[in-house]
């Protein structure tokens, strides 16, 4: 999550939260008539269409108050899905083994795009094994990460 996402994170996670859904991340999306703030939720037991109409009543109602987003915009809240972005170590760590891609701010080894099975989290970086070789990336590094789901 970059700057903007990541302050309307913090600003939403506590009303989330208490809600009894976990706010696994934000994304803005868009620009103009088609901006678009997506919440995503994630529950052990799974997400429902009543956790997300809850959050959404409850974000909106936080999101009116603060309005960190000038513009108009259309909230979306939803699951993660199979193909969840990854914002944190912490979901890294819980895909471990997992097919995944990762996009990097700048290039490592020429080359930004990587895809493959995150092998480890060691620090803050993250180990992904591409063709059988794996490359260490420094988390901060990531612009972007995104479980790949199973075929079939």
């Amino acid at each position: 999550m970059q700057g903007k996402a990541l302050q309307i994170a913090d600003l939403i996670r506590p009303g989330v939260e208490a809600l009894d859904v976990e706010l696994w991340g934000v994304e803005l999306m868009g620009s103009g008539k088609d901006l678009k703030l997506v919440i995503y939720i994630e529950r052990e037991d799974g997400v429902n269409v009543d956790h997300c109409a809850d959050v959404s009543r409850q974000v909106s109602g936080v999101l009116d108050v603060e309005d960190p987003i000038a513009e108009a915009y259309q909230l979306e809240v939803s699951s993660p899905g199979w193909d969840r972005p990854l914002y944190s170590l912490k979901h890294y760590q819980s895909v471990l083994g997992q097919e995944a891609k990762i996009k990097l701010r700048y290039p490592f080894e020429g080359r930004r795009n990587f895809k493959g099975p995150i092998v480890a989290i060691e620090g803050d970086e993250v180990v992904i094994r591409v063709d059988q070789e794996e490359f260490v990336l420094p988390f901060e590094a990531i612009e972007q990460g995104r479980v790949v789901p199973p075929k079939g």
